[in-house]
């Protein structure tokens, strides 16, 4: 996985359906020694709350597969320096992962995560939240160099089985809050 390639292969992509049918929309392509990723789906979901699923660090490793630990070392002005312990994991397969992100919040449309520590040779990744006929469309993408041997043979598919979950996982905790907070109102 860490090898030169040949020019980017095509895209994989995955089609699956959130908890209540949105369609997730699952990309990822080599390039060069980096992996890209992209996810979306389209969610009928109130914005607010899901910028406060995604800016909750401190409870991701409740709700998101995979991550054993998450927590907000650091928050200022300059923004969040965020802690996260979890793996990769596919069949036989499993790689702890530790990485340390800077994260910078354009509230309530947009994160950017950089590692500045950890597992990851470089690593950079954006959630985006769009306007969209549904009400609104979340969209995650990134790129990054693994700082570990990944078998060749199995790689894309598990960082696309983990991104795929990972992502699921993010979209069904933004519509089962929703969904709460349209049974009881906030005060």
């Amino acid at each position: 996985m860490l090898a030169a390639c040949p020019p980017p292969a095509p895209a994989l992509q995955c089609l699956p359906r959130s908890a209540a049918g949105h369609e997730i929309a699952i990309e990822i392509a080599r390039e060069g020694e980096f992996v890209s990723v992209r996810a979306s789906a389209e969610l009928e979901a109130n914005p607010r709350i899901a910028w406060e699923v995604l800016t909750d660090y401190d409870h991701l490793a409740e709700f998101i597969p995979d991550v054993r630990s998450s927590r907000v070392l650091r928050r200022n002005s300059e923004g969040v320096l965020v802690e996260q312990k979890g793996e990769f994991s596919f069949l036989f397969f499993r790689q702890p992962i530790e990485v340390t992100m800077a994260v910078s919040e354009d509230p309530p449309r947009r994160i950017v995560a950089r590692a500045v520590a950890g597992d990851m040779k470089d690593m950079e990744g954006s959630y985006e939240l769009q306007a969209s006929e549904a009400g609104m469309k979340l969209v995650y993408s990134g790129r990054f160099v693994p700082g570990f041997f990944v078998p060749p043979l199995i790689g894309m598919p598990i960082v696309r089985r983990s991104l795929e979950r990972r992502f699921r996982a993010m979209v069904q905790e933004i519509e089962r809050r929703d969904a709460l907070a349209r049974i009881k109102p906030r005060p």
